[in-house]
């Protein structure tokens, strides 16, 4: 499934497909490979709020790359790596074990020959497919990436393809007082949906 409510082209399903209400809009995209949390709001300032850097809501990430990323590559993902020359904002980057996610529907690439690992990746931006470009400039292509959080908002054990309304407490972090200078209303106090998409997502 495509995180937007236009086609592209190809064989994915889009935003467009589900009913959604009139004016909704995603908190980030997920690229067609991805998987996990995709936060939907009608607030579009809460939308902007949640995708602003200035923000610091964390989006959070477990992503299995090949080979076991060392300190030194860990320690680049958090001081930031270079992307189309300019360095992302620091970030919170770990290996992480027992990760709970059953095989992937399609299968990721496998080889023999190749160890994999999975790393806990958190950022606060937003850049065009940032993670994978990340974790790639470091030497450990990724071969799965699943969304757990944003923010407070957490996937926890969602199934794929299902739905929930998210509470005001989970979003009491996006209320709080806006960053000097900026211009950005208060969100009203209304709960939102959050849903969990899998690649698996396509058009018959």
């Amino acid at each position: 499934m495509l995180s937007r409510f236009t086609p592209d082209g190809s064989s994915w399903r889009t935003l467009a497909d589900f009913g959604l209400p009139k004016d909704v809009w995603p908190v980030g995209r997920l690229d067609a490979d991805s998987e996990g949390l995709l936060l939907l709001s009608s607030e579009k300032a809460l939308v902007d709020r949640l995708l602003s850097p200035s923000r610091k809501a964390w989006k959070r990430y477990h992503v299995q790359v090949e080979r076991v990323p060392d300190d030194d590559a860990l320690a680049s993902l958090v001081e930031g790596v270079v992307l189309d020359g300019t360095r992302t904002l620091p970030s919170r980057a770990t290996r992480i074990v027992d990760v709970p996610w059953p095989p992937r529907d399609p299968p990721i690439r496998f080889r023999k020959s190749v160890p994999d690992c999975w790393i806990e990746l958190a950022i606060v931006e937003g850049r065009n497919r940032q993670v994978r470009r990340m974790t790639a400039a470091v030497g450990h292509p990724t071969l799965r990436l699943v969304r757990v959080a944003i923010g407070d908002v957490a996937l926890g054990a969602l199934p794929p393809g299902a739905a929930r309304v998210v509470d005001d407490a989970e979003l009491a972090f996006a209320r709080l007082p806006r960053p000097a200078g900026s211009t950005v209303p208060s969100p009203r106090t209304t709960p939102r949906p959050v849903s969990r998409r899998s690649p698996r997502d396509r058009r018959p």
